[in-house]
């Protein structure tokens, strides 16, 4: 009847009897159909049978296609579905074998997937997705499908040899009702031909590169069809996600660890923390494709890249070259020939591309900041929260005593030879966030994972994940690597005295000496947070006593804290300001404290050596004795003083020093110790914007620069780079006169809007960590 809807079946009747109602409403007369049917060949019947996707039937006024689609709208009217393709009427439709003609991902950044996912920052139109996230697809089919005789299924592989059974071969049937956390598809529209899948993924699935192929039969003949689809599909781990091990309920805080894709990483003393600007660059071209080329070329399987726990271990020992042809090679020498120096890197794209490129060759050189801003990119572009941190005056254990020991002979001298730990000045890794199935109930949160190879783990260079509550209480006996890190934050100095029959005597601790400001990137903003109170109780604190004491019980000295020494002269080292500068004479003033009721004599002994930020000491630049008298509660003031004549030869990367005191009390034999690490302030490069910036229109922005040096400084490169306004550039400068002003002018092209950040930092043998940063606001054009 005219206005009856018809259905699929209903519409195979037309053309097929004679004055079956078209579209029109009018009978099809038999001579028409007849004439018609002449102008088709057998040959172009047969190939249309045979493919209908590649030659469909010309409709005409008279097709069915109108009257069917008015009857899918009336259906569901709110329903806004894609723009149909004809539906081609066959005189053997229900003949034909359904097969599938293109596939549509929906993967363009402005489109719902992206959006959903919250990937639509990744560069390109690639379908990247989260997993234990429904997606959705379009299908074009050869002929409308018919739930009843047809059968369709999808399926998705990944890794060399894809397996069910190891989660790397996933079947995805079609069900009427989606359910949550497996793998499922179902039919949302249904337009003619077309047809949009919802599917669901498992929130415990394989992150990495999947191949898609769609499946289809009709039962009637028994024909199945298989459609291999050429793009890939991205999967990620999914911190939005509840039932993901890796899930985050703060937006704000998902949004800095996450989405934010520059930062900030600290270094220098605890009495002067400088800042630098790092661009990670997770969403940049090719860098999604590189982390996931620096997980292939690692030992994980496939199978295992569904586990957090398993890929962050992986990626520390990968972002470092040694035992694995990882990412980054290595370099504290100071001699940087043949790749760049570690202080001249101020972003993670470049080095990530270089590596992908070079077909996983390690690029030189790294130390612990740059292995961070690394281990930063690979972690959030992979979709795991993590965060680069800094912990200054940061001891390397050596020998699992969960102490930092120091040795010195008979005469009060350090016994270098025994002195094989060190306390870094500072020392930069990472925090990730994810729960912890494997530990006890309440160890999940944040966890502590360091590429910078120092100590091997397991066989490998890596460190980590750790629970930062368990290194916080002192549960050292927890995986991974909790004794390194709970000795690196947490660990009291003990210092030695050899005795005449070479024995050693425990002659005084140092309880709070290591694990200051540990500080990362507030959430929100460039201001620095410190975070030390995760890492640990409050100094002095009953709670932090007992942690230490219950580390220690499990390493190589658990009785180190038997027998408690005696204190009633402190002695410390105070700064003025924010330090002194480089090119000028260091001052720093030495207090010694009687806190007792008697007079008190001693005699000091100080040395100042140069220090790689390792807290390995290069040499030794002056020694001094001073003799002190102390009235009763006394508190005397010495100033100490190092010329720059003493040290300007001698610095190294950082212009780092350490002032080590020692000395025994007269009257009580009690022993004076202390190190003071220190370093020498670099001036910063001036960012200054030249008017407005626009996408698609070049700027500019002026970088100026003071040598605070009396000296030339020689072959002086500056290293510009900014995320959505240009890919590093190299400027050269040439020579820099004795305390000369320098100003360039750098011309860039924006291509996103919005605030970004220009970044610039100084490579030069004479003077290194020199390095400033812009805000530039790019307009849309």
């Amino acid at each position: 009847m005219p206005g009856e809807r018809l259905s699929i079946r209903d519409n195979s009747a037309v053309g097929r009897f004679h004055g079956a109602s078209a579209s029109n409403g009018h009978a099809v007369p038999e001579k028409q159909s007849e004439a018609k049917e002449k102008k088709e060949n057998g040959c172009s019947r047969w190939l249309r049978k045979a493919c209908p996707c590649c030659l469909r039937r010309q409709s005409s006024s008279e097709d069915v296609t109108g009257e069917l689609n008015s009857g899918l709208v009336e259906e569901g009217e709110n329903e806004s579905p894609s723009t149909p393709l004809p539906l081609t009427v066959d005189t053997d439709v229900d003949d034909l074998s359904l097969t599938v003609c293109s596939v549509n991902l929906l993967s363009q950044k402005s489109q719902r997937n992206r959006k959903e996912h919250h990937t639509y920052k990744y560069h390109g139109d690639q379908l990247i997705i989260r997993r234990g996230q429904a997606f959705q697809i379009e299908l074009d089919l050869s002929r409308p499908f018919n739930p009843e005789t047809d059968k369709l299924h999808l399926e998705l592989r990944t890794g060399p040899l894809p397996l069910v059974s190891k989660g790397t071969h996933v079947i995805v049937p079609l069900v009427e009702e989606l359910q949550d956390e497996r793998w499922e598809a179902k039919i949302v529209e249904q337009n003619a031909t077309r047809v949009k899948l919802s599917i669901n993924s498992s929130a415990t699935a394989v992150i990495g590169k999947y191949k898609l192929s769609i499946t289809t039969q009709c039962l009637k003949t028994d024909q199945t069809s298989t459609h291999d689809h050429d793009a890939d599909v991205y999967m990620l781990f999914n911190p939005w996600c509840e039932e993901d091990t890796v899930y985050m309920e703060s937006e704000k805080e998902l949004k800095e660890y996450l989405l934010n894709d520059t930062g900030r990483i600290y270094y220098g003393t605890e009495l002067q923390i400088g800042a630098r600007t790092w661009n990670f660059g997770q969403f940049d071209e090719g860098i999604l494709e590189a982390c996931l080329y620096v997980l292939e070329n690692s030992k994980i399987t496939p199978s295992g890249r569904g586990d957090p726990i398993n890929v962050v271990r992986v990626i520390s020992a990968m972002i470092n070259s040694l035992d694995d042809f990882g990412v980054l090679e290595g370099n504290w020498s100071g001699n940087y020939v043949g790749g760049t120096p570690p202080t001249a890197w101020s972003g993670s794209v470049d080095i990530l591309k270089s590596y992908h490129q070079g077909g996983g060759k390690p690029i030189k050189y790294g130390q612990c900041w740059v292995f961070s801003g690394v281990t930063t990119t690979v972690l959030r572009s992979l979709g795991i929260p993590t965060r680069s941190v800094t912990n200054f005056q940061s001891a390397h254990d050596t020998d699992v005593s969960l102490t930092t020991d120091i040795y010195f002979d008979e005469k009060m001298d350090p016994i270098d030879l025994l002195n094989s730990d060190s306390v870094w000045n500072f020392h930069v890794w990472n925090d990730c966030w994810m729960a912890r199935p494997d530990l006890p109930p309440g160890m999940g949160g944040w966890q502590a994972v360091d590429s910078t190879p120092q100590e091997t783990s397991q066989g490998t260079y890596c460190c980590g994940p750790v629970s930062l509550a368990a290194v916080r209480s002192g549960q050292v006996y927890l995986k991974y690597d909790a004794p390194f890190v709970f000795a690196e934050v947490n660990s009291d100095k003990i210092y030695w005295q050899r005795n005449l029959d070479g024995t050693f005597s425990q002659i005084h601790i140092e309880k709070k000496a290591v694990g200051h400001c540990i500080s990362t990137k507030a959430v929100g903003s460039d201001e620095r947070a410190d975070i030390t109170h995760v890492y640990k109780h409050p100094e002095g604190s009953e709670e932090e006593r007992i942690a230490v004491e219950t580390a220690c019980r499990y390493g190589s000295k658990p009785d180190v804290y038997s027998s408690p020494a005696a204190e009633d002269v402190q002695v410390e080292v105070r700064m003025e300001g924010e330090g002194p500068c480089m090119g000028g004479d260091a001052h720093l003033n030495i207090v010694v404290k009687n806190l007792s009721s008697q007079p008190r004599r001693a005699n000091l002994h100080s040395q100042v050596a140069v220090m790689y930020y390792t807290g390995v000491l290069k040499e030794t630049v002056k020694k001094d004795k001073l003799p002190v008298e102390l009235m009763p509660y006394e508190e005397k003031v010495i100033d100490w003083f190092l010329p720059y004549e003493q040290y300007q030869n001698q610095l190294v990367d950082q212009a780092a020093l350490m002032l080590t005191l020692s000395g025994r009390v007269t009257e009580t034999q009690q022993v004076l110790a202390n190190q003071t690490s220190f370093r020498l302030r670099t001036p910063d490069l001036k960012i200054e914007p030249v008017g407005k910036a626009y996408v698609g229109k070049e700027a500019s922005a002026r970088i100026s620069f003071t040598n605070p040096l009396p000296c030339t400084l020689r072959n002086v490169v500056v290293r510009v780079e900014g995320l959505g306004l240009r890919d590093l550039h190299p400027i050269k400068v040439g020579d820099v006169g004795k305390y000369a002003n320098v100003t360039v002018t750098e011309h860039f092209l924006p291509t996103i809007a919005g605030a970004r950040k220009l970044v610039a930092s100084l490579d030069c043998r004479q003077l290194s960590q020199v390095h400033g940063v812009a805000d530039i606001m790019v307009h849309e054009n």
